[in-house]
């Protein structure tokens, strides 16, 4: 039976300002694109209408990143969980203009679909790029990475799929080494810090950060294939 889970809440949610266009595209391209919320489990290959890898990102933002990828990677299948409607209206946009046939969106939480909608083994890997660090000590019980949402994710994807999570805070991207290396289910593809994976693009405020000297954290561990036996 697959595993359910509640933790507090890894965001707020903020009206932000949205466009004219990232409204536009929210109004008449959601429903080609868009997934809505059920307590039903995707059918993955009815949704895409072909059997090919599949990527879930949590968190997608304005989705440069995310269409970035999947232009990249015509093979692959790819699903944003984003919570904001500005990012959700910017990567329609993205969609229409790119013509991505790979990428769909969920707008809602993240524990919920993946609780409700994600069925046990369906994904070959899991993107969390630049969380909401929570910097305050007192919040950081609403930091995304906890040992049981990684636990949960562990069981919807496959033997051999990874979890890749980069953040610029270095804080917190030595409490996700410490989460990911004490999950039994994963093993780590490094040492420590994983290299910047050559999938994944730079944006542009990485890149201004990069230029000045600060951090970027990239993990990126996998699901052994002996995990359910330990």
């Amino acid at each position: 039976m697959s595993q359910q889970l509640t933790i507090t809440r890894s965001f707020v949610l903020r009206q932000g300002r949205v466009s004219n266009a990232q409204r536009r595209a929210y109004e008449t391209l959601l429903s080609i694109y868009g997934i809505q919320f059920t307590e039903s489990l995707l059918d993955l290959e009815t949704i895409f209408g072909r059997s090919a890898p599949t990527y879930l990102e949590i968190g997608s933002g304005m989705g440069a990143t995310t269409a970035a990828i999947a232009k990249a990677h015509p093979q692959n299948d790819y699903l944003a969980v984003e919570v904001h409607t500005p990012g959700v209206g910017s990567l329609l946009i993205q969609i229409e203009e790119l013509g991505l046939t790979n990428l769909r969106i969920i707008q809602h939480d993240a524990v919920e679909v993946m609780n409700q909608m994600m069925r046990s083994d369906c994904l070959d890997g899991v993107h969390i790029f630049f969380p909401d660090p929570w910097p305050k000590s007192r919040h950081h019980k609403r930091r995304l990475i906890q040992p049981e949402f990684i636990s949960l994710l562990c069981e919807r994807i496959k033997f051999g799929g990874y979890i890749h999570v980069a953040t610029d805070w270095e804080n917190y991207a030595e409490q996700i080494l410490k989460v990911l290396r004490n999950e039994p289910q994963l093993s780590n593809t490094t040492r420590d810090y994983a290299t910047h994976p050559e999938y994944r693009p730079l944006t542009k405020f990485e890149q201004r950060g990069l230029r000045l000297g600060h951090g970027i954290w990239d993990l990126v561990f996998k699901k052994k294939y002996n995990s359910r036996l330990i």
